[in-house]
């Protein structure tokens, strides 16, 4: 019975190693003169502010700091100083090619040396059946009669003017009014303004603010009698009983614009000077649009169909890194609408766990479609010119209006160019193969 057990064990270790076969621990020691000169080093930084009884500061011996602080207080900022140089060291001697960032540890410290455990992942054996006819079908971007009226009704819209008005405020008119707001008969804070230009039926005030304008004319005043919705925001207002005086200063209406001469002068588009040019440039964005639509669907689909030919297995290092990646390209959208992080958390009721959950699906999905156009790409012998490299980082920066140098520096340099345009290469040959 104690041998079967024995070889459950067994036959469970070996396939942990199994799973774990891109985990690899490195161990990098750095001893003699190289650690004593950076023990020297950290000393010499802490002499300048370290304060010692007897010594001016900046004046303190060696051994009475080492005495009176211990030797020990110097080995973490020399293991910080040292740890890049270790790490490049760790990879010359082992030659992996790391595919995340390496987590490290300290194995062993002292005053003859340090010893460092970098755990280094590598990239996972990609198995891919097949790549080729994969029957995916693309469709084909036609664009309808009602979608160009609609874009048309959608413009016309877009350049409507406003007129005075000297008839009766109806929904959809512009009322420009004042407004005093009174609980119990005294002002309250936020409920006054001159001149607010209000869009009747736009639902901006409470219910029945609007409602209660609609029929009044430019010089009417009104008292309304309303109350705040119970989940009001402001709580000494929250579900109270107020009263609104609201004097109409004037109104206006929406004119709807004409396909005409002065229509086209203000939309001001290049070759548009009548319907029939309107329309057909209308068709011509709109199937550009669908086109573009159509080509990324029909991407998706066949690399999702490709991946299912797929064996490997990813180290969740790799996702949980990728998951952090789009965190911070997700922080950097909300920012430029000037929310933070933690406002979205805020907002949202949610965690920075429920959001890491939330994006794991497609982590995990842009990891693997990497990882199999890499083999893909490797398999057909997919390579890029410098002189290909450089007429896109070129064209690139024209379209952004900025130097090469800046745009290379901006996404990480040539290699992360060069690298890109292997991928889209590699996904133009599986279209290629994969046509209808």
């Amino acid at each position: 019975m104690a041998k079967k057990n024995e070889e459950v064990k067994v036959e469970k270790k070996e396939k942990e190693l199994e799973k774990d076969v891109n985990k690899h621990e490195v161990d990098v020691k750095i001893e003699g003169k190289e650690w004593e000169d950076a023990l020297t080093k950290v000393f010499t930084k802490k002499q300048k502010t370290v304060e010692v009884p007897g010594f001016r500061k900046g004046k303190v011996t060696r051994d009475v700091y080492e005495k009176h602080f211990g030797k020990e207080s110097l080995y973490l900022d020399a293991a910080d100083d040292l740890i890049e140089n270790a790490y490049d060291k760790a990879l010359k001697d082992s030659k992996l090619i790391p595919v995340v960032q390496p987590s490290v540890n300290i194995k062993t410290i002292d005053e003859k040396g340090i010893t460092y455990v970098f755990t280094i992942i590598t990239k996972p054996e990609v198995k891919i059946s097949t790549y080729k006819g994969l029957n995916v079908k693309k469709e084909e971007a036609k664009v309808t009669k009602e979608e160009i009226d609609h874009e048309i009704e959608h413009l016309l819209e877009e350049y409507t003017e406003l007129v005075p008005k000297k008839g009766k405020i109806a929904k959809g008119d512009l009322a420009i009014i004042d407004y005093v707001g009174t609980k119990d008969g005294k002002e309250f804070d936020g409920g006054k303004a001159e001149n607010y230009s209000l869009e009747i039926g736009s639902n901006t005030f409470i219910p029945g603010f609007e409602d209660g304008l609609v029929g009044l004319k430019a010089g009417d005043e009104k008292d309304l009698n309303l109350e705040f919705p119970k989940d009001y925001g402001a709580k000494d207002l929250a579900g109270a009983k107020v009263v609104f005086h609201v004097k109409v200063n004037e109104v206006k209406e929406k004119q709807k614009r004409e396909l005409d001469e002065d229509f086209f002068e203000d939309l001001g588009v290049e070759g548009v000077k009548d319907e029939k040019s309107l329309r057909a440039k209308i068709e011509e964005n709109l199937k550009s649009q669908k086109e573009a639509d159509i080509e990324n669907k029909y991407v998706d689909e066949l690399l999702e169909k490709v991946s299912k030919n797929v064996t490997v297995d990813i180290p969740s290092e790799m996702i949980d890194e990728e998951v952090e990646r789009m965190i911070e390209r997700y922080a950097d959208q909300l920012k430029s609408q000037g929310i933070s992080l933690e406002l979205y958390y805020q907002f949202t009721k949610t965690t920075e766990e429920d959001l890491k959950k939330q994006i794991r699906p497609e982590a995990e999905k842009t990891v693997l479609y990497r990882l199999m156009l890499e083999e893909i790409s490797t398999l057909e012998s997919v390579q890029v010119t410098k002189e290909e490299t450089e007429k896109e980082a070129e064209k690139i920066a024209k379209n952004y209006n900025i130097s090469k140098e800046d745009f290379l520096k901006q996404i990480g340099g040539t290699d992360m160019l060069e690298y890109d345009l292997e991928i889209q290469k590699t996904i133009d040959l599986l279209k290629e193969y994969n046509k209808q």
